[in-house]
């Protein structure tokens, strides 16, 4: 079933969707997008970004980018190391919303997962909304993107962990590449697998 509007037809006001990506990757930054929905402009087709094909993200991301009201929040490998994953994710989440409230006076802000950020609006948790609630939804989509986008720029300097294709997670050509050519400054030193090769050295 395709993500649909049950949850925001329960609220009145501006909604906007929150969501994360990149929270469980061994490098790059952890990145979020607080959307404002336009119930007037939902791509065709809007999933959860896990489940939907790069090229269609692409299609979907490049129809709403110029006319969407979103913000983009990230915290670098230094904070997700000095504040742990769950922080970085939360703050991630405040600055996007930092982003968007000069541009739209939010009511609610539906926050994918089941722990929320600081905000002055009103919040609600919502367990895996980027597939439920097309707010969330399209949040995760332009999150993934942007951040897919930073991983292939870095790849461009490390090429060596295949960035391009796994984009920071722990596949086996990027296990490999950490066994061959170790640990880079955008790998995450907190993270057990990159703790324990750093233990190792």
């Amino acid at each position: 079933m395709l993500p649909n509007l049950d949850i925001e037809n329960n609220h009145t006001g501006i909604i906007a969707g929150i969501d994360e990506v990149g929270r469980g990757c061994y490098s790059g930054p952890v990145l979020a997008c607080c959307y404002v929905l336009d119930r007037h402009k939902i791509p065709h087709g809007i999933n959860d970004s896990k489940k939907i094909s790069t090229k269609k993200r692409e299609i979907i991301y490049n129809q709403i980018k110029d006319t969407a009201t979103y913000g983009i929040g990230m915290c670098s490998v230094e904070e997700i190391d000095k504040l742990n994953i769950l922080q970085a994710s939360l703050l991630a989440m405040q600055r996007a919303y930092e982003q968007v409230v000069s541009k739209a006076n939010i009511d609610i802000a539906l926050v994918d997962g089941n722990k929320l950020p600081t905000l002055p609006c009103k919040m609600q948790a919502v367990i895996d909304g980027d597939a439920k609630f097309v707010s969330i939804a399209i949040a995760s989509v332009i999150a993934k993107v942007t951040r897919d986008k930073i991983m292939d720029g870095l790849h461009i300097k490390y090429p060596h962990y295949a960035w391009d294709k796994n984009k920071g997670y722990g596949t086996k050509a990027h296990r490999d590449g950490l066994l061959t050519h170790g640990v880079t400054e955008y790998h995450r030193k907190s993270f057990a697998p990159i703790a324990k090769l750093l233990n190792a050295a």
